[in-house]
């Protein structure tokens, strides 16, 4: 086995609406599990995939986090140090849509990249699933038409219960990290290990950053 000195440390932040399916997301990709029975994510937690990327070993390190409008003022000790954004969707709900712009403006002012402008993001439409693709509200169209306002970033269409497209979309985020990875001004070295509890309990800022 590699040691963890020779691997590739990726935080990767998955961001959406409440419900749109992000935690189901993760855990198809890395448990190949489904849960039927919806559960809110609270705060903020992640899970590790191992990967091999142009001879690279990588740990991909991919943060959940709660959509809900109370928890964005975490955003900060969350977003530090990442290495990609994806932003996800619900292909049949118009609102899961309209707000990510402003999930993108937010983790842009949360992270503070080095280069706001080249900071890679990707786009995935999920439950592409439901009722044969009849109740979808959201066009390839027009979802790709909004990543070419961002700059081109690349889009994905999944469905975590079916488990399509899951593992095409995440390797395209591991790509999409990796790339961006060397360019980092500072180095994330948190430790796997580190608990999300940790990372609630560093000094708040003042003020509101919701």
């Amino acid at each position: 086995m590699e040691s963890l000195k020779n691997r590739t440390l990726l935080k990767v932040i998955v961001l959406g609406d409440s419900g749109v399916g992000k935690t189901s997301l993760m855990n198809q990709y890395v448990y190949k599990k489904f849960n039927r029975q919806y559960k809110a994510t609270i705060g903020a937690d992640f899970v590790t995939k191992e990967l091999h990327i142009e001879d690279k070993a990588v740990t991909l390190q991919i943060w959940d986090t709660a959509g809900q409008e109370r928890f964005h003022s975490l955003g900060a000790a969350f977003y530090r140090g990442a290495d990609c954004c994806v932003l996800v969707y619900d292909v049949n709900n118009l609102k899961s849509f309209e707000t990510l712009n402003s999930w993108h403006m937010e983790f842009l002012k949360q992270a503070n990249p080095v280069e706001l402008e080249k900071f890679p993001f990707v786009l995935i439409g999920n439950k592409t699933d439901i009722d044969g693709g009849n109740t979808r509200v959201i066009s390839n169209k027009r979802a790709i038409e909004w990543c070419g306002s961002k700059g081109n970033i690349p889009y994905h269409e999944t469905s975590a219960k079916e488990n399509i497209n899951v593992d095409e979309a995440f390797l395209g985020v591991a790509h999409k990290a990796l790339s961006n990875e060397h360019k980092q001004e500072y180095i994330y070295s948190r430790d796997l290990s580190a608990s999300v509890t940790d990372i609630l309990e560093e000094p708040s800022r003042p003020g509101c950053s919701c």
